[in-house]
Order: C-alpha cells, then structure tokens, then sequence
C-alpha cells in the first residue's frame, strides 16, 4: 500500500471548504481523497434551499471521481470550515464504500480507520457480484441435475 500524506489530504480538504455554498446552514464541510491511480480529488457541499436536494462534501467529491476517469478511494479525509477533522454520516458512509477500494483509509474524529470499520457488514458492490455468483452457479446446479 502506497504512504499517505495525511497532512497535505487534510490541506486539500481544508481548501476545498472555503468553496462550499452554504448560505442556509453556514456550516461548510470540505472533502479530500487519494484515488488508486495517484489522483488527489475534492469535494464540499452544496446546499439548496430545499434541503433533500442539497449535496454534501463526500457527493461532491465522488461526482468530481466519476468525471475524472473513475477509480478507487484509497484515503479520504474531511473537515468543517474551522478545519477540525469530521466523520461521514451513515448515509456518506455507505456513498464511500461504493466507490472504496479494498481496506480504504479514513482520516477520522478518533483516528484512521478503514472503511469496513466505519461501516461494517456494510452492503454494495462486493456483496451483489457475491450474490449473483451464488446465483448463477445454484442454477447451473440445477440443469445438471435437472
């Protein structure tokens, strides 16, 4: 695994803040991430008026991944706008495994952990190519003895 500079992944978060539109809440929150290829990624939240349509730090950031070429997290950190260390709520949580390499990193409020730590027996990708392999290899069963 390649050596994280968590310095300079909370610096980038830490900039990222200063673009958040929060205008309702006043609450900015900046999101920094390592992506397998080497790529370092950001992201803040974007609020509306109407709140379910606002977009936190981590949706901003996994756009900028997805627009970028794709890729896995390798390290995320994320922070307010006073640059004091937040964690992902459940619902970031689970945005974040989905795009989480294997053992990903998280700059948390009580330390790194990996993602299967913030989240276990989480659910996603893994789970559902597990499943439909199960699946797949069950019906094969069946013609065979069918």
């Amino acid at each position: 695994m390649r050596e994280i500079d968590w310095a300079a992944l909370h610096a980038a978060a830490v900039s990222a803040a200063t673009k958040a539109y929060t205008p309702y809440s006043g609450f900015p929150v900046g999101a920094a991430a390592l992506v397998d290829d080497g790529r370092l990624i950001t992201g803040a939240n974007i609020e509306n008026a109407a709140y379910g349509v606002t977009l936190c730090a981590e949706c901003s950031l996994v756009s900028e991944l997805i627009m970028g070429g794709g890729g896995r997290l390798v390290a995320f950190a994320c922070v307010n706008g006073a640059g004091e260390r937040l964690m992902p709520c459940g619902r970031c949580r689970q945005l974040l495994f989905e795009h989480a390499a294997p053992e990903m990193l998280l700059d948390t409020v009580s330390g790194i952990r990996t993602i299967d730590q913030v989240l276990p027996d989480a659910f996603g990708p893994r789970q559902l190519e597990d499943y439909a392999a199960r699946r797949d290899t069950a019906g094969r069963g069946e013609e065979a003895n069918g």
